[in-house]
């Protein structure tokens, strides 16, 4: 069977950025399972695996506008160190992550920068403006459940488990 719309496909992958840094990967023992058609999965990777099946493997380059978006400055801002009042001072370092309600809904903003009275924070995802290499191989591909298809994505091994 194919890859296409309303399918499940379980598959091995290892994610790395452009400077060849591994981010992520799941292997045979914890393969990744999703549920193609239903924005499960970045869109470039999942429009480069319609029409392989079982056994394929591919190595597929995202661009950002593909990924997780290109970087974008305005999404930075300077905030005073006083709006982390309360915040324990060691959670307040670069690269630390917190929610926030903002106009565009809950978003995770990263703290860029902190100095003596003010703190830059990033509402990109921490992959915006990366490229992205996926080694892929496909280990199986089977037609969604009507039930999977209604949530929205894959159940059972590799997939979602409802408890």
């Amino acid at each position: 069977m194919q890859i296409a719309q309303h399918t499940v496909v379980t598959m091995t992958y290892t994610l790395t950025d452009d400077q060849g840094q591994v981010l992520d990967q799941a292997d045979a023992a914890q393969p990744f399972a999703y549920l193609h058609g239903a924005d499960n999965i970045i869109p470039g990777l999942e429009k480069q695996l319609v029409g392989k099946q079982a056994n394929d493997s591919l190595t597929v380059t995202v661009p950002p506008a593909e990924a997780y978006g290109e970087y974008d400055e305005r999404m930075t801002q300077q905030v005073p160190l006083s709006m982390f009042e309360g915040v324990p001072a060691e959670q307040i370092v670069a690269g630390a992550e917190f929610h926030a309600q903002t106009g565009a809904g809950n978003q995770t903003i990263r703290i860029a920068a902190v100095d003596d009275n003010s703190v830059t924070i990033d509402a990109n995802h921490p992959l915006a403006g990366v490229a992205l290499t996926f080694d892929v191989t496909i280990l199986n591909v089977r037609a969604a459940s009507a039930e999977e298809v209604a949530h929205g994505h894959a159940h059972g091994e590799g997939g979602h488990h409802h408890h």
